[in-house]
């Protein structure tokens, strides 16, 4: 049995006016019971299923902001679900589970889930992280056709050999037009690096722009966004020339950047 640190809810924050869905999928019911009720106490719509099969059927009834996915289910491996998910880029996909191998995480952020919670955890903290990837997933809301025409020198419209990164429409276009899909955290990492160009910037520093944490000794999430963001832009992920490597310290943003 997994034993999940609890806190109490003195003097919570009021429930949203327009409260966010979240769907739970984990095979333990004591588990599925403690979240249902935690996440709805601060005024979540909560749905919790025990595998695969209920999820894909709760999905086809209604529309959730977040999925919190445990990776150890019945009959189907977590990571093929995540997979899955990810096919809809406006879902939130917050990995929680009792696999706390760091080719777990990896994997898992590498096909795109927004965060990853090892068991046991801190239920101030899981709701902490949910917080954050709805707030990303808010912000990324607006598209790119619902945005206005970049006036000229906007600071909000980023330019860097050609790419376009909209930081009010959360955007970015190639050299030829064609826009490119970023999921939150690949956006997030990628704003960092254009506001911060040839600026050698640690792990650590990007961990805490986007979670407001410092990376743990075996934590390479920074690592897996930075790769996934590379195969998007460079023209060779193997060789790149505008995210690269500085050795004993993180990532270097290369290009000149300038106001659209």
């Amino acid at each position: 049995m997994v034993i999940l640190c609890a806190a109490g809810r003195p003097g919570g924050p009021a429930p949203l006016q327009m409260a966010e869905r979240l769907l739970i999928v984990d095979d333990e019911e004591e588990i599925r019971e403690l979240l249902e009720n935690y996440l709805g106490s601060y005024g979540f719509e909560v749905e919790a299923v025990a595998d695969g099969r209920a999820m894909r059927e709760a999905l086809k009834t209604a529309r959730y902001d977040l999925v919190l996915l445990d990776l150890g289910l019945p009959g189907e491996d977590g990571l093929t679900l995540a997979r899955e998910l990810r096919n809809d880029s406006q879902l939130g996909i917050v990995i929680v589970t009792g696999r706390g191998q760091p080719v777990d995480r990896i994997i898992g952020l590498e096909i795109g889930a927004d965060d990853y919670v090892a068991k046991p955890f801190e239920l101030r903290e899981l709701l902490a992280r949910v917080r954050s990837v709805l707030r990303r997933l808010k912000a990324a809301a607006p598209n790119a056709a619902a945005a206005p025409a970049a006036a000229p020198g906007r600071h909000d419209l980023l330019v860097f050999e050609g790419w376009q990164l909209d930081l009010a429409a959360r955007s970015l276009s190639r050299p030829d037009g064609e826009p490119v899909v970023l999921t939150t955290g690949e956006f997030e990492l990628l704003s960092i690096f254009a506001r911060h160009p040839n600026r050698a910037l640690s792990r650590d520093e990007l961990m805490d722009f986007i979670h407001r944490r410092e990376a743990g000794p075996f934590d390479r999430s920074i690592d897996v966004q930075v790769g996934r963001l590379r195969r998007k832009i460079e023209r060779d992920p193997a060789r790149p020339e505008m995210i690269k490597s500085v050795r004993g310290v993180g990532y270097q943003f290369t290009p000149r950047v300038s106001p659209g």
